[in-house]
């Protein structure tokens, strides 16, 4: 039967891809509301895509006046398991075309990649779902509920209120998360671990108003040095973050090579690694903190003058084992304590999200690594780590407790999402679609 599934994919894989292409052609960015129109034609074009697949039930739903998510059910034998299929058809921000090397909305072959925004993520994760189901057609082994979500590049503020409002219909013994990615192209995963966030905006105010440096400096500090050394101790000299009360833990068993590490993080040939543990743990089980804006003079055309007020956006990235609430009260116990010479602290929290740890075991994972090794013919997937965050899962998790989650992907270390030139590895992805149907028979089981 696995022949029979591997061959089955390869005649239905020219139809997925035109069906991706077609769905990437739509600006479904979520950030742009402007674009909220496009957003609600690509909810409609992947419904029509499940009543194409004579699904039971298809609807497009939304809550708190969110963007549209589509639910929809097809039935398996009696007494099957069912399985929740997630995806998101919203996308990020294209930002400037000339970065790309093609229109960002007109998905382009080039070499072994497709290139488009949502190419990868998230409209692969729609197409490599329904790529799998085409494989059964009407005999499927499992129900299947595909739940692809509208707003997840927005932060999917209005998630819980969907999972509350359609929970019955979106019950299942299994749900698999395609918005993740694979530890290399040839080298499967299974994402078992994410950090969480925890963003803050920190104000530094040492005066009322300007003065001038000549006649103050020396004696006032201006809020830019106070700042700086603000900012300067929240790391050690090692480079591991120095807020006290934060979680670590260990990490997979897997070494990430450096030149690997060179190539995919854009890092300057002289630059230093911080931070202590191996490589790994730094990037998933430790926290991590980044200054991601700084609101300060421009330096050309800048006046001799003390500035009365500065601030920092921080971007502090949780350990999984941890929580946003325990977190957020380290680091602002951490700032109370380090802003020097009675310099007024404001901190804004601008959002949280929860880590999340999946305890990557039982029968549901047996079968996805089984179907994993199969379809990359023999090399088992990874527990992988993700150092981003992907906060709605802990919101499923919370849901639907008894269900097994299994967070996949389309991605590899070169696919580029979020930035420019995003693209799919067109012969991973044909490996994805075979790993998850070859998923779906082995749950039957």
């Amino acid at each position: 039967m696995s022949d029979d599934i591997r061959a089955k994919v390869t005649e239905l894989l020219p139809g997925i891809r035109q069906d991706l292409e077609d769905l990437v052609r739509i600006e479904s960015v979520s950030a742009d509301p402007a674009r909220a129109g496009e957003v609600q034609r690509s909810a409609e074009a992947v419904a029509e895509l499940f009543r194409a697949e004579r699904f039971d039930s298809v609807e497009i739903v939304s809550a708190d006046g969110g963007a549209p998510a589509v639910i929809a059910h097809k039935a398996g034998p009696e007494g099957a398991p069912t399985v929740l299929l997630y995806a998101h058809h919203d996308v990020q921000p294209e930002n400037d075309h000339a970065d790309w090397d093609s229109p960002p909305f007109e998905p382009t072959e080039r070499g072994d990649r497709l290139y488009a925004r949502g190419a990868a993520d998230d409209k692969a994760g729609i197409a490599a779902h329904l790529g799998a189901l085409r494989v059964f057609g009407d005999d499927l082994p499992v129900s299947v509920t595909m739940f692809i979500e509208g707003e997840e590049e927005v932060g999917s503020d209005t998630l819980p209120a969907l999972l509350k409002e359609h929970h019955d219909k979106l019950r299942a013994d299994v749900i698999v998360i395609a918005d993740s990615g694979n530890w290399d192209i040839g080298e499967p995963a299974l994402t078992t671990s994410l950090r969480g966030l925890v963003r803050v905006d920190v104000e530094v105010r040492t005066l009322t108003h300007a003065v001038h440096s000549g006649m103050w400096g020396g004696l006032v500090p201006d809020s830019l040095i106070a700042l700086s050394r603000v900012i300067a101790s929240l790391h050690d000299d090692a480079g591991d973050v120095a807020i006290a009360g934060l979680h670590s833990g260990p990490a997979a068993d897997v070494t990430y090579p450096e030149e690997r590490l060179r190539a995919e993080s854009g890092a300057v040939p002289t630059i230093e690694w911080i931070g202590t543990g191996s490589a790994v743990e730094r990037l998933w089980t430790k926290p991590a903190l980044s200054i991601t804006g700084l609101d300060a003079p421009r330096v050309d055309g800048a006046s001799n003058t003390l500035v009365p007020a500065a601030r920092a956006k921080i971007s502090l990235r949780v350990a999984p084992g941890d929580t946003t609430a325990n977190a957020l009260a380290c680091l602002q116990a951490h700032l109370e304590s380090h802003v020097p010479w009675g310099a007024e602290l404001t901190v804004t929290v601008v959002d949280t999200g929860e880590a999340t740890q999946i305890d990557a075991t039982g029968p549901a994972y047996d079968a996805a690594r089984a179907a994993f090794q199969e379809a990359w013919d023999g090399v088992a997937p990874v527990d992988m780590g993700v150092g981003g965050s992907i906060p709605f899962i802990a919101e499923f998790l919370e849901a639907f407790p008894q269900a097994s989650v299994l967070v996949t992907g389309v991605e590899d270390p070169d696919t580029r999402a979020h930035g420019a030139n995003e693209g799919l590895h067109l012969a991973e992805f044909a490996r994805v679609v075979l790993a998850e149907a070859l998923l779906l028979r082995n749950l039957a089981r």
